[in-house]
């Protein structure tokens, strides 16, 4: 096993804070913790910036990401600190582009562990080829549990060279998945100190993850998780401990924004509950960045809140100085610094580099891994599947709906509307479940590789029959969480209406089916990802539909949906009515 990995298998591990002489004469141990998250098999720049704060304190936007730049970013930090490590918060696969995720994510795993990954808390999206899938990302192999063919570079793929922690996510016999915590000593003799991490995922992950691929995997409660660990980890001989969780919360400030002013979200909650004890929480999650000095907070716990945005776009440089007589926290500071990478052009216009921030040079192993898979996905992703009129956007505007979101709820209306694949009458298509938009070329041709972008997770159609009462139910849980309002997109000929004025439960105000109201006692059928039918981002009443009918995938239904012939139109954006008082 790799020397770098210290789990517990016991508790005789010298170096005990209890156990030191706190009058001996020992410097203070200086340790670096390197935080990403949600990579999201980002391996290629994404063509996206980073807003931040310039030294004249104007807002600029700077183009980051690409895991050869990553890589120069994270030896960077690494130069100046030899008591380092790196770890991550979570997705770092899943709803990838196509050059990683066609690879099933292969090649992801292997840039982690060239980046110099030690320990990364699994997030949702570890899950979404299920469990058995997400073990052989561990450890390796070519055995087939996917739709896609294993190992279709690599042979054998290797597993990861990082150890996936996973506290939380409990086994059927109350075992972890993967093992809850690691530990890693810094220093030697009586200058060692010990830091312990404990990963974790969200609670609510089972509620993002079709229920078919976490069988018999149940999803703890963060904050009594970590809580119930700690003492563990202290026998150990744990001095600092570092919680890795894939939850985190929404910022409105500048990245490195310590005050923690415009910061808040989910997350609190949980970190109040944690155990004093706890040092430092790496988050991840909202593809925010942000760092936090918590204690402005809640001043019961100081500890450190940090998370790097997503798709290795930003890292963070987390300083620790211990002392390691007492195993002390004498301080601690983060910054998150922009992967600025390379300009690129879109629709908007240029993105030039920009001055007075760091540029990182692609580091040549990692650049070439990624060219190998871009290569290898390009013949397949330059296949022609249709045509479309123009883009088709993700902006869901005031209402919600988008027009992308409803040409995909119309093709899958259309592909489950026969008899024999469902005879289905509606179609929902939950915003999250839309990655990337689908912009034709200047001929109105749609290629795989950008439809396979905006709908990557391979989702299976399922049409069920619902009630009327039981759709205005649905349409009520798009709006009861204020934190997240997730409006579904229905197909052609499916129109409603919602004030969030009015009590939770109350807000929608009318529901129509070609122009008739619902009748809340009639059967309708209704079509939606089996993500959804299992009652995937909170519609728990998907899963009280019966007659259940089993269509093709969410790509296939999408691809043939633009391949009809003629130029596929841009649907109205009259679905969905937003009667909020303004």
């Amino acid at each position: 096993m790799n020397k770098l990995f210290y789990f517990l298998i016991s508790l005789t591990l010298s170096g005990c804070a209890s156990t030191r002489m706190a009058n001996e004469a020992v410097a203070p141990v200086d340790i670096r913790i390197i935080g990403i998250n949600d990579f999201h098999g980002a391996l290629d720049p994404p063509k996206a910036t980073t807003e931040v704060t310039n030294a004249a304190g104007a807002k600029v936007r700077i183009p980051s990401g690409g895991v050869a730049y990553l890589a120069s970013a994270i030896d960077s930090l690494k130069a100046d600190a030899p008591n380092n490590v790196v770890v991550a918060a979570g997705d770092l696969i899943g709803a990838s582009p196509l050059s990683s995720s066609l690879f099933l994510d292969e090649p992801s795993i292997m840039a982690m562990g060239m980046v110099g990954l030690e320990f990364n808390a699994v997030g949702n999206h570890e899950f979404d080829r299920g469990t058995d899938e997400l073990l052989r990302m561990q450890s390796g192999g070519c055995e087939k549990f996917t739709q896609s063919e294993p190992c279709r570079i690599e042979k054998p793929f290797s597993g990861a060279k990082f150890r996936m922690l996973a506290a939380n996510t409990k086994k059927a016999d109350g075992s972890t998945l993967f093992p809850p915590f690691a530990l890693k000593n810094f220093g030697k003799g009586k200058a060692q100190v010990t830091v312990g991490f404990i990963g974790m995922t969200l609670e609510g992950t089972a509620n993002l993850v079709s229920a078919g691929r976490i069988k018999g995997i149940s999803f703890a409660d963060e904050a009594d998780t970590a809580n119930a660990l700690i003492p563990q980890l202290k026998a150990a001989g744990a001095d600092i401990i570092v919680v890795l969780v894939h939850e985190g919360v929404s910022n409105s400030g500048d990245i490195n924004n310590p005050k923690c002013d415009g910061v808040s979200g989910t997350l609190f909650p949980i970190l109040d509950r944690l155990d004093p004890a706890v040092d430092l929480v790496v988050s991840g999650h909202t593809h925010q960045s942000y760092v936090c000095d918590y204690g402005n907070i809640n001043p019961a716990r100081p500890l450190l809140l940090t998370s790097a945005g997503s798709r290795g776009q930003v890292v963070t440089g987390i300083d620790l100085k211990v002392d390691p007589r007492t195993g002390k926290v004498l301080s601690k500071s983060a910054r998150n610094v922009v992967v600025q990478s390379e300009a690129f052009s879109n629709a908007r216009g240029d993105v030039p580099l920009v001055d007075g921030f760091p540029t990182f040079a692609p580091r040549a192993d990692l650049a070439s891994l990624a060219g190998r898979y871009r290569e290898a996905a390009k013949k397949e992703a330059n296949r022609v599947v249709g045509t479309l009129a123009g883009p088709a956007t993700r902006d869901r505007g005031k209402t919600g709906e988008s027009l992308l979101g409803n040409l995909i709820a119309d093709a899958q209306l259309a592909a489950t509307a026969s008899p024999e694949n469902g005879a289905a009458q509606i179609a929902f298509m939950n915003p999250d479940g839309i990655r990337a938009e689908v912009a034709p070329d200047k001929d109105g041709q749609v290629t795989f590789g950008a439809v396979f972008a905006a709908q990557p997770f391979g989702n299976t159609l399922i049409t069920k029959t619902l009630t009327g009462k039981q759709i205005l139910e649905v349409l009520e849980q798009q709006l009861n969480n204020p934190d997240w309002y997730r409006i579904l997109s229905p197909s052609s000929g499916f129109r409603f209406g919602y004030d969030l004025s009015r009590p939770i439960g109350q807000r929608v105000l009318f529901a129509t089916l070609n122009g008739v109201p619902l009748d809340i006692s009639a059967p309708y059928r209704v079509t939606v990802s089996d993500f959804l039918s299992n009652g995937g981002d909170g519609f728990s009443v998907f899963k009280d539909g019966t007659n259940a009918a089993v269509g093709p995938t969410d790509l296939e239904a999408f691809m043939a949906w633009l391949s009809r012939g003629g130029v596929t139109a841009l649907p109205a954006l009259d679905r969905v009515e937003n009667k909020t008082p303004q």
